[in-house]
């Protein structure tokens, strides 16, 4: 089924609270989030923000409407992420368990899960202070590691872009027996394995040359890494699928790495299994506008739409 949105409009009585976190090391992350403090503080909305992230906006904002995350009360309608997609993952792991919506504002490279500029903070602060914005939910994955097929659980983590299975040794692939709702699919000797959802085509699995898949879809892609296997092409799952790897306990070998979004691990070896399947909890993300994909994929990897052709004609138009 294609994500749910939701248009938000809040008049809520009491003190609203807007959640925020900025990415550690870039200053323009600061000037952009003290900017969105003080235009909430002005509208009567207090922002909310981690004990390191707070003390960098307070000299800058010392009688703004500024408070901490940490408090275990705290209900807050919206998390915005000044960074790149490695800060909204980050945030991803605050906000998904309580269903809070993320919007980014980007300012780390790509930032293709991110919604806004920071030239766009004006029109960011009139949009979250008048509750205009959309939420469309994305699907998210969880791993499971257990000590032997069907064996007890020993690891668990969901993953918003991917889990990745990965060799830990660089002179030693892995091997693997891949099964798809409990059938057998193939046997691999392999640099890694991903599973990943629509949102996370765009990242891990692209760089892996597996396709890209619209957010709408409700799907699971599995994505071999550098197999020596006859077929090692990647696969389009239904959303019910459950994908099981099974690290096969080959001599010598030096075991793997379980990742989820290259955030959260935990080592395996010969013997264990990861699970794979889709999460009953989405990542909620807000949108101020309903941008069409193919735009945001033409834009955000800068697509030469004219091709070689059209700038050939474009630029003998010009010439004339």
């Amino acid at each position: 089924m294609p994500p749910s949105r939701t248009r938000v409009c809040c008049v809520s009585p009491k003190t609203r609270q807007v959640a925020l976190t900025i990415h550690p090391y870039r200053p323009a992350a600061v000037s952009a989030a003290v900017e969105f403090v003080l235009g909430m503080s002005a509208r009567g909305v207090s922002c909310l923000a981690n004990t390191e992230d707070r003390q960098r906006l307070t000299e800058h904002t010392p009688d703004a409407l500024l408070d901490g995350l940490e408090a275990a009360d705290a209900e807050c309608e919206l998390m915005v992420v000044f960074g790149g997609d490695g800060n909204i993952l980050r945030a991803a792991e605050w906000a998904v368990p309580r269903g809070v919506p993320v919007m980014g504002v980007n300012l780390g490279h790509v930032g293709f899960l991110a919604e806004l500029e920071p030239y766009e903070v004006p029109a960011l602060i009139e949009h979250v202070a008048s509750g205009d914005y959309q939420v469309e939910e994305r699907m998210t994955i969880e791993a499971v590691v257990r000590d032997a097929p069907g064996g007890s659980e020993v690891w668990r983590s969901f993953a918003v872009n991917e889990v990745s299975l990965e060799k830990l040794a660089r002179e030693r692939m892995l091997e693997v027996l891949v099964r798809i709702d409990g059938r057998p699919l193939s046997r691999w000797a392999t640099d890694g394995v991903l599973v990943a959802t629509p949102t996370g085509s765009t990242a891990y699995a692209f760089s892996a040359h597996g396709p890209v898949i619209w957010p709408e879809l409700s799907a699971l892609l599995l994505v071999p890494l550098s197999a020596h296997a006859l077929f090692a092409r990647p696969l389009v799952l239904s959303d019910a699928s459950v994908v099981t790897i099974e690290v096969l306990p080959v001599p010598e070998a030096a075991g793997g790495v379980v990742w989820c979004d290259g955030r959260r691990s935990f080592d395996v070896s010969g013997g264990m299994e990861i699970e794979v399947r889709r999460s009953e909890r989405p990542l909620r993300l807000a949108r101020i506008d309903e941008q069409p994909f193919v735009e945001r994929l033409v834009r955000k990897f800068g697509l030469p739409v004219d091709g070689w052709r059209g700038a050939a004609e474009r630029d003998a138009a010009h010439a004339h």
